[in-house]
């Protein structure tokens, strides 16, 4: 094969936002993408997501940035609450963009999920066909991976694992290495209509307990929970109701917002890969987002960096040539950076789990002391929501938002 005349082929395994991302990047960048979904459609399972600086300018990098932007709702105050109201530490919209260079942006998503999807050609993503990595191939001038689905094998001179948490294809790359563990947490989340009132976006964190509520560009509300609990556990009757019994005293407009909340409360135990993979390639197959470096949703990083991954990847990619270096460099990018938010979060996600009066005590007391309050909220995304994407190298097809000459939006 003439790899300076032939497209390339990658295989997508898994059709969630870093796949996705990844699938645009490359299609940007000039390969072929086939992207294999085993679920009947593209619409994702979930409530909403927060995007900060650091997705935005990745996102501007395949010229989605803008419509994300759009959908900005923030414009005021917010930050962190006690259970009873009291602020704990305040910040602003402008103060994030301030401190950031950039919004910070809820959005539904399905939302994010169309808008990426959009810019694919049509065909590219085949849903209710799930696929298995039979062979991850070998870089260095040697065989094609290949990828098993319902239709038959499937060649390919990239494959992505993008299938999440339970990757299926992480143990073929790294045998015996460990699964993700339980960060002693279960979350909840749920998207309810838009509320009467307005309020300002907030956390609230209580005693080995945490409340969200963020509004979405449509009226509607995003909110999400997270409480020490048992792995494994369900209510007894439903989530709703569960959410009912931990969170109906807490202030304004948690208990009507539960009230409002729909049937379908999603419930997920937290479960993040302490031990980081050594790489996140091997032959000509790679991993990204939660197959990669799954993490607590502490610091709402997931999704971005998921979303940082696929851009990434594709910059380090041309089309044409050995893809060997370019793996190489990407994992050499992502391994460190993602770990050191893997452990961020854990961080903040040990915070959550104190809960005798006298430790939650102490840290409402540092959250509210003025070196520690101011900013709180934003401090945890220092060298995390400044990240900024690899100079740019696509084709002039694919310039976005930026300056022309390889830098994304600052």
């Amino acid at each position: 094969m003439d790899n300076r005349t032939t497209t390339p082929h990658a295989v997508v395994i898994g059709s969630g936002i870093g796949g996705l991302t990844a699938a645009v990047a490359l299609h940007a960048r000039g390969w072929r993408v086939t992207v294999l979904e085993r679920a009947a459609s593209l619409q994702p399972v979930g409530a909403g997501i927060g995007l900060a600086p650091n997705a935005l300018r990745a996102l501007d990098v395949i010229g989605a940035g803008d419509d994300i932007r759009a959908l900005a709702t923030w414009q005021g105050d917010g930050g962190m609450r006690t259970p009873g109201g009291r602020w704990l530490a305040r910040t602003s919209a402008r103060a994030a963009t301030e401190r950031f260079g950039d919004l910070l942006v809820p959005v539904h998503r399905a939302t994010l999920i169309d808008i990426l999807a959009s810019r694919l050609p049509d065909g590219t993503v085949r849903t209710g066909t799930p696929g298995t990595l039979t062979d991850p191939g070998t870089a260095a001038g040697g065989r094609r991976a290949v990828v098993t689905t319902p239709d038959g094998d499937l060649p390919a001179d990239l494959v992505i694992g993008a299938d999440g948490i339970n990757s299926a294809v992480r143990p073929v790359l790294f045998p015996g290495h460990p699964e993700p563990s339980y960060a002693g947490l279960t979350t909840w989340r749920v998207v309810v209509p838009a509320p009467d009132r307005p309020f300002a976006p907030h956390e609230t964190w209580g005693r080995g307990a945490l409340w969200g509520t963020q509004p979405l560009k449509d009226g509607r509300v995003y909110a999400y929970a997270a409480a020490v609990t048992p792995a494994g556990k369900r209510a007894p009757d439903d989530e709703r109701a569960e959410l009912r019994r931990r969170f109906a005293d807490w202030h304004d407009p948690i208990p009507a917002l539960i009230d409002a909340a729909p049937g379908q409360v999603l419930r997920h135990d937290v479960r993040h890969l302490t031990t980081p993979l050594p790489a996140f390639h091997r032959g000509r197959t790679l991993l990204l987002g939660d197959a990669a470096h799954p993490m607590a949703p502490m610091l709402g990083q997931g999704g971005n960096q998921a979303i940082e991954d696929g851009v990434v990847l594709a910059h380090h990619l041309p089309p044409h040539g050995d893809p060997g270096a370019g793996l190489a460099a990407y994992s050499a990018a992502r391994v460190p950076r993602t770990t050191g938010v893997v452990r961020a979060s854990a961080r903040v996600a040990r915070l959550l789990t104190f809960t005798s009066a006298p430790a939650v005590a102490v840290r409402e007391t540092l959250m509210s002391l003025s070196r520690f309050g101011p900013g709180l909220a934003l401090r945890a995304f220092d060298g995390i929501a400044d990240w900024r994407p690899p100079r740019r190298t696509y084709s002039d097809r694919a310039q976005g938002p930026g300056d022309g000459h390889g830098h994304a939006r600052r």
